[in-house]
């Protein structure tokens, strides 16, 4: 009896420490969502917060000398969500119908229409600080320093950037649309007025 009743004793302890553990993780997670809803307007002081992550993991791979391959694959990333977060949410290479939905109104009646990105800013900005953080951890691991002659892959990297960056370009003044509202006019009746607010932040 005793046995059986320590065994029953233990399940219900797991149960409850596996209960407590669920209701911590969900308590945690509700709190992590918080903070990120209320660092959504904050748009300078969130990309201040990745400079200066990012200035930090520079500073740790210059210190150890190495994981060039973590730093390329950080690279590679944050170029492709670049990309993505400069594209249009609907690709007017597949649209049917003439692509206007994104050029400036040229008369007064016209209704002023932002431009809408594939990626919010706060997704990509979000993104990239994750994988700036996770790209820390790992020059922690000597598994992933893996020896390479390093400006063959920042060589690379530059070649590559260039080549999506005229690519991008070209898809720009082909579309006629740019990425970003600031310092656009607004057309409201008689007047016009200038936004100096940068693209609308959606998380």
């Amino acid at each position: 009896m005793n046995v059986t009743s320590g065994g029953d004793g233990g399940g219900v302890d797991d149960v409850n420490t596996s209960s407590a553990l669920t209701n911590w993780t969900y308590t945690v997670s509700q709190r992590y969502q918080h903070l990120l809803d209320k660092s959504t307007p904050y748009v300078r002081h969130r990309w201040i917060g990745f400079g200066v992550v990012l200035f930090i993991y520079v500073l740790r791979v210059s210190f150890v000398r190495g994981y060039y391959i973590v730093t390329y694959g950080l690279g590679i990333y944050i170029l492709q969500l670049f990309i993505i977060f400069l594209s249009p949410q609907v690709d007017p290479e597949f649209e049917e119908e003439p692509f206007d939905g994104l050029a400036l109104p040229t008369h007064g009646s016209e209704e002023f229409r932002p431009f809408v990105r594939r990626l919010p800013e706060f997704k990509f900005w979000y993104s990239i600080t994750k994988a700036a953080c996770l790209a820390f951890v790992l020059t922690f691991f000597r598994v992933f320093d893996v020896p390479v002659f390093w400006p063959i892959l920042l060589f690379y990297w530059i070649v590559l950037f260039v080549a999506t960056m005229r690519r991008q370009i070209r898809h720009m003044i082909k579309h006629r649309y740019v990425p970003y509202t600031f310092g656009k006019r607004r057309y409201t009746g008689r007047t016009e007025e200038v936004v100096h607010d940068a693209s609308p932040v959606t998380s």
